[in-house]
């Protein structure tokens, strides 16, 4: 009798660092470039290797849900991050772009069981956009990558019947009101 097969590393295995697609649109590419290097430099920050990342390039942000799907049924990856940026223009445009791109993604996530984060700025102008890319008001792709990062290991975890975090792991879990406070203060955790 055959010993049974061991599992393999690669999406969903234990001990392997999460395979991530990330979807990025190239409409207002300096915006998404930023947001890009941000997710890339949290996935790096929290242990990940840039060989378990790969990439694919959208016309724009309308493009991302088709992207994401076919990233997430592919079976080779355990998350994927969207990311785009929506400027208003003078017309409503760019809410109906926004709507149809988070429902898209949703639907992406909850069809497939892959996490998918919503890394799309959906701003009033260039300045908001640049504060959200690595300016005053953080990094959106960061935020992004840590997300799906998240998700990807609970989903895991949920898998093979074990617990992804607990109040007592020493990780502490997201809290942004609690960084910001913190923030002001001068304190750090």
């Amino acid at each position: 009798m055959d010993a049974p097969a061991l599992p393999q590393p690669g999406p969903g295995a234990p001990g392997s660092p999460p395979r991530i697609a990330v979807v990025v649109s190239r409409y207002n590419r300096s915006i998404t470039a930023a947001l890009f290097d941000g997710a890339l430099a949290e996935n790096e920050s929290r242990g990940g290797v840039r060989s378990a990342v790969s990439v694919f390039e959208a016309a724009g942000s309308f493009e991302l849900p088709v992207l994401a799907l076919a990233a997430a049924e592919s079976g080779r990856f355990d998350g994927v991050v969207a990311l785009g940026c929506l400027i208003r223009g003078q017309t409503r445009h760019d809410r109906y772009i926004a709507e149809a791109v988070a429902h898209g993604l949703t639907r992406v996530s909850l069809k497939t069981g892959v996490p998918v984060a919503f890394g799309v700025l959906t701003v009033e102008d260039a300045a908001q956009a640049r504060a959200r890319a690595g300016g005053k008001r953080g990094n959106k792709g960061t935020d992004a990558m840590g997300a799906v990062l998240d998700a990807a290991e609970c989903v895991r975890a949920i898998r093979a019947g074990t617990t992804a975090w607990s109040s007592d792991d020493g990780k502490g879990a997201p809290d942004k009101a609690a960084r910001q406070a913190l923030a002001g203060t001068g304190k750090r955790r």
